[in-house]
């Protein structure tokens, strides 16, 4: 059953179809909340959003509505580092114990700040017993990734670090700068943009977080997935918790690879930086320099731990025609948040795509509506030329 969901917001003509693709979405349940925008060249050509920011539907998903957006961090914390390797703060292919002494031990001397932005280092978690509110305490975290050996030798393979990455390189970011990564996403990077987004989220926020849906649970057997291999290390140390973003203790801490917290609108003018070279309005956080060492790549070939072809420059995924169909394979970078959030940087078009929601889709690399609604932006900028 289809019902009609008002979609606020203003779009180009030539996006009226998105439009009515996540009035679709909303109407269908497939989607509860949403945002959506499109930046080109500065030009904002689509700000839309629709829907419910709780499961029980009494609060609409309003202008200002921020939402957890999961891996779409890594986007911020990648970012960030390369803001520092802008101001000659960090070398992306010097060991991380040039900048941390204290990682480079049980086998870790040779791992560069690269492999950690490519998720190549070989430690993509915490070894056991590890659980999720243990990420919270930033000391513990990173005193424990310090001390843990390699899972893989740096630099062969990707293996995804889906939940420490943001403690790696917030431990750099901190021993460079002195500033925690919230605080220094926060002075560096939304604050001389304007922008609505921040690394976990403030108490006086809390009333417009939209409620995270975790998404369908599907029945997995582990069985024939060794214990020691990367796969099964990373998703048990710790096992990930939808519901925890839910709760306060997970909105105060400093989770730089998974709490982000933002719209549509703020994360297409904040990684807009990487699709109009650098500069945004005057403000200007990299170089074509900086920026060209994103899309050197790094790894090809499945993921360790995810199990799927993936294909990582510097910071960012780069496009995999086998996992990502709908992303085409120009000179594009990306990533996005489990359940399906989505933000691409088309340099070359000085575009900029951002797609966030609530209600969490099956997978870790998009779903089914983000390809709806790239597909239909795609076609429509081609279309238009």
């Amino acid at each position: 059953m289809t019902s009609t969901i008002e979609i606020h917001g203003t779009t180009d003509t030539r996006f009226d179809g998105l439009r009515e693709d996540l009035a679709t979405q909303l109407g269908t349940g497939e989607e509860l909340g949403a945002a959506i925008a499109v930046d080109i060249d500065g030009d904002l050509v689509v700000d839309i959003w629709g829907g419910y920011r709780d499961a029980a539907r009494t609060l609409a998903w309003e202008r200002d509505t921020i939402v957890n957006v999961w891996s779409t961090t890594k986007e911020i914390t990648a970012l960030a580092i390369l803001i520092l390797v802008e101001r000659g703060l960090v070398d992306l292919y010097a060991p991380v114990a040039t900048y941390w002494p204290e990682f480079g031990q049980n086998g870790k001397e040779a791992v560069e700040v690269r492999h950690i932005m490519s998720h190549t280092s070989g430690v993509s978690g915490w070894d056991p017993p590890f659980v999720p509110t243990d990420m919270y305490d930033w000391d513990k975290s990173v005193e424990l990734l310090a001390r843990q050996g390699l899972w893989w030798e740096p630099g062969t393979a990707s293996g995804y670090h889906g939940q420490n990455q943001g403690h790696l390189l917030g431990e750099i970011v901190r021993r460079v700068t002195g500033k925690k990564l919230k605080q220094f996403v926060a002075d560096e990077i939304a604050g001389p943009l304007g922008v609505d987004l921040q690394i976990g989220a403030v108490e006086a926020d809390d009333d417009r977080i939209a409620e995270i849906i975790p998404p369908p649970k599907v029945s997995v057997d582990l069985s024939s997935i060794p214990v020691d291999s990367p796969m099964m290390r990373t998703m048990t140390g710790p096992v990930p918790d939808a519901n925890a973003a839910n709760t306060i203790e997970w909105r105060r801490a400093d989770l730089g690879a998974l709490n982000g917290h933002s719209n549509a609108r703020a994360l297409v003018r904040t990684m807009s930086v990487i699709s109009r070279g650098g500069t945004v309005d005057g403000v200007s956080l990299l170089s074509e320099k900086t920026i060209d060492h994103i899309f050197e790549e790094q790894a090809r070939g499945r993921d360790l731990v995810l199990g799927v072809p993936l294909r990582w420059g510097i910071g960012y995924g780069l496009p995999e025609p086998a996992t990502l169909p709908y992303i085409p394979d120009e000179r594009i970078c990306f990533w996005g948040g489990w359940g399906g959030s989505l933000t691409i940087m088309l340099p070359e078009q000085k575009m900029t795509i951002s797609y966030i929601m609530n209600k969490m889709a099956r997978g870790s690399i998009g779903s089914d509506r983000s390809a709806v609604y790239v597909r239909r932006i795609l076609e429509a900028v081609a279309g238009s030329r």
